[in-house]
Order: C-alpha cells, then sequence, then structure tokens
C-alpha cells in the first residue's frame, strides 16, 4: 500500500529522517511515535507531498508518488489533525461534504455520504447535519474532522497526533472510536502520536523513530515484550512495563476450570489482565469469579497465576 525506500529528509542541512525503509500493509493502522523533533510527522507529511523528500522513493499503490498530481494523491489520502480545522460559517453537513463537492459528486450522493459518516461516528444525523461547529463541543469537532477526511472514501487516512488537544476523558472515548472505525472499515491509517499508551491501544504495529531514523517496528505486544533497544524500554515506561503488558493480554489463557470460592468478586471473561489485577487489588481478594457475556461463571482467574506469567518481564 505505501513503501518508503530508503527515504531522507533535510532541512537547511540538517537531516530530519535519514534511511527511513518501511512497508505498511492494506488495511493496517501502524502508528509513529517518538520523542519531539523524531521526524515522525515529517515522514507522516511525506506520504500526500505536504513535505518533499529529497532522498529515496515513496511508493503509493506501487506508483512513485512524484508520478500523481499533487492534488489528485491529496484526495486519495484523507488527512486529519489536530486543530480540526473546520470552516466555522459552514454547517456540519458542508463541513463533511468539502472533498466530494469538489470531486463534483451530486448532492444525492453528499447528502447519503454525510448520514453514513455521522451515524458511524455516532452523531444522530438529523441532530448534527445542519449545527455549525461552535455548536459542537471539543469531541464532537474532533468526530466531524475526521468524518470529513474520510468523505470521498480515500485509501489512506493520515492522522497528525488528532486528539493531543482534547481533554483525557474525550479523547479516551475517540481513541476506542476510532479503534472502531478502523475495524468496520478496513481503512489503512498512519497515525503519528507522542503517547505510547495511545499506540499502544490503537497500533497493528508501531514505528518508533529518534533522530530521524526507525528503532524499532513491532507489535505493541512485541515491542513491551522484546524492545530491541535501553531508549526503547525507557521510552515505552521502564517502571510501568508490566502494567502496560497486562493491559495487552486476554484473562482466557489463564482461567482455571475450577469455580471460585463464593463470594468471590467477578470479572468479565473478555477483559484484559490489567482489569483483573485492578479489582483484586481494590477488593484484596486473590481470586476472581470469570462470568461469560451471560453473567455465568465459567471459571476462576488467581492472583497467583497473573504473576507468574509475567515473571519474566525484563526490569
Amino acid at each position: 500500500m505505501i513503501e518508503f525506500q530508503n527515504i531522507g529528509k533535510s532541512y537547511g542541512g540538517v537531516r530530519a529522517v535519514e534511511g527511513l525503509n518501511l512497508h505498511i500493509e492494506l488495511g493496517e493502522l501502524v502508528v509513529l511515535i517518538g520523542p519531539s523533533g523524531s521526524g515522525k510527522s515529517t515522514a507522516l507529511k511525506m506520504i500526500n507531498r505536504m513535505v518533499d523528500h529529497d532522498q529515496g522513493r515513496i511508493l503509493f499503490e506501487g506508483r512513485e508518488i512524484y508520478s500523481f498530481d499533487v492534488r489528485d494523491l491529496r484526495w486519495r489520502m484523507g488527512y486529519a489533525i489536530q486543530s480540526v480545522g473546520l470552516f466555522p460559517h459552514w454547517t456540519v453537513e458542508r463541513n463533511i461534504a468539502t472533498v466530494p463537492h469538489l470531486l463534483g459528486w451530486s448532492k444525492e450522493s453528499i447528502s447519503q455520504r454525510v448520514t453514513e459518516l455521522l451515524t458511524l461516528f455516532d452523531m444522530a444525523p438529523e441532530l448534527f447535519r445542519q449545527r455549525y461547529p461552535h455548536q459542537l463541543s471539543g469531541g464532537q469537532q474532533q468526530r466531524v474532522g475526521v468524518a470529513r477526511a474520510l468523505a470521498a472514501d480515500p485509501a489512506v487516512l493520515l492522522m497528525d497526533e488528532p486528539f493531543g488537544a482534547l481533554d483525557p476523558v474525550t479523547r479516551t472515548a475517540l481513541q476506542l472510536e476510532l479503534k472502531r472505525v478502523h475495524q468496520t472499515s478496513g481503512k489503512t491509517i498512519v497515525l503519528v502520536t507522542h503517547d505510547i499508551d495511545e499506540a499502544l491501544l490503537l497500533a497493528d504495529r508501531i514505528v518508533l523513530m529518534n533522530q530521524g531514523q526507525i528503532v524499532q517496528v513491532a507489535t505493541p505486544l512485541e515491542l513491551l515484550s522484546s524492545p530491541a533497544s535501553d531508549f526503547v524500554l525507557d521510552f515505552v515506561g521502564r517502571s510501568d512495563l508490566g502494567i502496560k503488558l497486562l493491559s495487552l493480554k486476554a484473562v482466557e489463557p489463564l482461567i482455571r476450570q475450577t469455580p471460585a470460592p463464593p463470594g468471590s468478586p467477578t470479572l468479565a471473561q473478555t477483559a484484559s489482565l490489567r482489569e483483573a489485577v485492578a479489582i483484586l487489588a481494590a477488593q484484596g481478594s486473590g481470586v476472581l469469579s470469570v462470568l461469560n457475556a451471560q453473567q455465568q461463571p465459567v471459571g476462576s482467574l488467581h492472583a497467583s497465576d497473573i504473576l507468574a506469567s509475567h515473571a519474566h518481564v525484563r526490569a
């Protein structure tokens, strides 16, 4: 889908990106992360030629991006940023319809697409399509911004710190919303963030950069289980590595078939081990009764088994 081949970019003789090689598969959600100045935003902006690279090649759907008309290339890639950039005097509907209107879609097709996207983002079309940006919360504005980026059904969605300015509660809600939208739509998404917890929650693969180069490419679980260097270990959080690992693992493999003692605290079968530890600590218990979707007990989860399964975590 997208391939970086030995990509380099300099600003005034200073190398911002160097020797970048990366292949992003169709339907992947890839997160670029790293310290400030690591080159992650530059790498993202090179995909749609907001920034032009000066070394190597970038391929999109098998074609070098310089072979595309730049306007056509950008129309094929939705772009969502932290500062949303909605037009204040346009309705939600007109904001979402920006690119379809420029592409000459019919009024009926535009109206149908706006309805689809508002529904996808849990914003009732009859309530929101005629509202203006100032009538929306920050989270609602961000939803509309992402809907606008998806309006013309682009092949790729590029996102640069899209939730950075939101409060923690709204940010978490939109992260989960994006995860659901990705699973529903199957879109290829490339997202830049500085937040390791956001990356661990959303990514199929994480690309960790430092000083313009890739340090490690891995799934969230691989990144935590097998950090490639001390830099990676420090970046993901050496002190709470075990807790982060727990959030990525399900309780299912550790469930014993034997029932928990009567009166034990309960836990959903679909929960993470991090949720299990939180309940065990809060309740002062050593064992949980695990319930299925019908709220029927399916076995027990023991604190000793959780500790044993994570005894190898690197300190």
